[in-house]
C-alpha cells in the first residue's frame, strides 16, 4: 500500500529572491521549518527572474533590497503586475529611508532590515499574507511623515485639476495676482500681448469670471496655492 503525501492547500508558498546564494540558502532552510510555509522557488539577479516566478506562482515574494537596487529599480512593479495578488516582503540591506519609501511606492507591504530575526522574517511573511503590512517603527515615522508632506499638495492639484487651468495659466493667475498688466506678462513670458489675453479670456471662461482679478479671486476661495 503505498501513501501519498499531499502538499496542505493552506500552506503559504513563498519564492525567495536575493542575490547572496548563502542568503537564500540560509532563508531556505529557515522556512522549510515551518509547517505553514513552503519554499517554492529561490534565485539570484538573473534575466529569467520574472519567468521563474510566474511559474511558481508563489503567494509572497521575499526579495532583499540589493536585487531590486541591482535590477534598476524595476523587478518589483514587473513582478507584481505578472503575478495578480503577489504580496512582497522586502529585507533591507541598509537602514535607508529612501530605499524604504521606494520600495513602498513599489508595491511592498513588508519591509524588515537585514538584522531581523528569523521569527520576525517569519511573522512578517505571515501578517502580508493575511492582507497585512509591516516595517520598523522608524521607518514607519518616515512613511508617515512622507504621505502628509504629499497629501498637503494634493488639494492645490485636484483644484488646478477640476478648473482645468492648463500649466501657463496658472503661471499667468499667480502674475496677475501680483499686479502684472497683460502687457508684461507678456513681455516676461516671451508671448504676444495678443496670446496673453486668448489666454485670459479661456480662463475667465473656465472658471466663471468676469474679470481678470475675479480670475484670481475665484482661484483663491478654491484653495489654489497662488
Amino acid at each position: 500500500m503505498s501513501v501519498t503525501h499531499c502538499i496542505p492547500s493552506d500552506r503559504i508558498q513563498v519564492f525567495l529572491l536575493a542575490e547572496n546564494r548563502f542568503l537564500r540558502e540560509a532563508l531556505a532552510r529557515m522556512l522549510g521549518q515551518k509547517a505553514d510555509l513552503r519554499v517554492v522557488g529561490a534565485t539570484g539577479l538573473t534575466p529569467q527572474i520574472l519567468d521563474l516566478i510566474v511559474q511558481a506562482g508563489p503567494d509572497v515574494l521575499l526579495s532583499d533590497s540589493a536585487v531590486n537596487s541591482l535590477s534598476g529599480l524595476q523587478i518589483i512593479p514587473e513582478v507584481r503586475r505578472a503575478v495578480p495578488g503577489l504580496k512582497v516582503v522586502m529585507i533591507g540591506m541598509e537602514d535607508n529611508s529612501e530605499t524604504f519609501l521606494h520600495a513602498v511606492r513599489d508595491g511592498v507591504v513588508g519591509y524588515v532590515l537585514k538584522e531581523a530575526s528569523a521569527a520576525e522574517i517569519v511573522s512578517a511573511i505571515r501578517s502580508v499574507a493575511g492582507a497585512g503590512a509591516v516595517c520598523p517603527a522608524h521607518l514607519c515615522l518616515k512613511l508617515f511623515e512622507c504621505m502628509s508632506s504629499q497629501w498637503s499638495q494634493l488639494p492645490s492639484y485636484q483644484i488646478r485639476h477640476d478648473l482645468g487651468l492648463t500649466r501657463r495659466e496658472q503661471q499667468m493667475v499667480h502674475m496677475i495676482s501680483h499686479g502684472l498688466t497683460n502687457k508684461e506678462i507678456a513681455s516676461q513670458l516671451n508671448l504676444s500681448e495678443q496670446t496673453v489675453k486668448n489666454h485670459v479670456h479661456r480662463m475667465l471662461r473656465k472658471v466663471g469670471a468676469s474679470d481678470r482679478l475675479a480670475v484670481v479671486e475665484i482661484c483663491r476661495m478654491q484653495g489654489l496655492a497662488i
